[in-house]
């Protein structure tokens, strides 16, 4: 891999994880395209940390007053006496889903990685979970009203995305919109939901990727993605939370059909 090929790699990273168009699917798809040697798991796993780090920057306060509250609460016997205090609880209960199914299902998604057409078909069915989302939720809630149940829903929602090509953040934003919740509540949510999934998951691909050694001759490379990551995921998620305070996702449904049907066609003519 090239330093170009990292740092476009890093940007279309940082700005897929957080627009509803799929990371995964986009780190599958453009280097296929262009007939570029696969990033590996190690640069995946780095660009990945990228992101977390754009999203902790972003929600640094937040997070804060949650892990803070949820300490106090604990102390004081009363875990879900504050709405800091109970929203950490929903998000750890979000996060089981995506544990469970990734620890059944892991290892037999990921082989698609290895097949663009099917990464390209799942694409299109984030398109649809965006459109069906748009048109069929009725947002009114506050972040406020979420249950364990819900949070449970989203959590599911978040686990498809362990298939490349759904989207992660369009899975979640959208049950957050079937559910009722407002667009701006329903991302905040998605995005801090991100953050135990991405630091467990990055562990242990990391431990995994290290197997095969540490490729200090890629160290400059391996930056860049980081670096660029983390950038551009950090001028993204800042771009979509306004962004869905006035606007909807279809028009992220429509680049996704877009894309994957053309990625399709490529792969059909190869």
């Amino acid at each position: 891999m090239t330093f170009w090929e990292a740092l476009i790699l890093g940007l279309i990273q940082g700005a897929t994880e957080f627009i509803p168009v799929s990371s995964s699917g986009h780190l599958v798809l453009i280097p296929w395209l262009f007939g570029w040697d696969r990033s590996g798991l190690l640069f995946d796993v780095m660009a990945h940390w990228g992101t977390l780090v754009a999203v902790v920057v972003y929600y640094r306060k937040d997070l804060l007053a949650i892990g803070t509250q949820v300490l106090c609460d604990l102390r004081s016997q009363t875990p879900l006496a504050s709405p800091q205090s109970r929203l950490g609880w929903l998000l750890a209960v979000a996060t089981f889903p995506a544990v469970l199914l990734g620890y059944l299902f892991g290892d037999t998604l990921e082989a698609l990685f290895n097949q663009p057409a099917w990464v390209a078909s799942f694409l299109l069915v984030t398109g649809l979970i965006l459109w069906s989302s748009e048109s069929l939720g009725a947002p009114h809630r506050a972040e406020s009203s979420l249950t364990p149940a819900d949070a449970l829903r989203l959590g599911f929602a978040q686990a498809l995305a362990i298939t490349p090509g759904i989207s992660r953040s369009g899975s979640t934003i959208g049950m957050g919109l079937l559910l009722g919740l407002e667009r701006p509540a329903a991302a905040r949510f998605s995005f801090l939901m991100m953050i135990p999934i991405v630091v467990g998951a990055g562990v242990l691909q990391f431990l995994r990727a290290l197997e095969a050694g540490f490729p200090h001759e890629r160290i400059g490379v391996l930056a860049t993605g980081f670096l660029a990551a983390a950038l551009s995921g950090y001028i993204c998620v800042s771009f979509l939370v306004q962004h869905l305070a006035t606007r909807g996702v279809r028009g992220f449904a429509v680049y996704c059909w877009l894309f994957g049907s053309f990625c399709l066609v490529v792969a059909f003519l190869r």
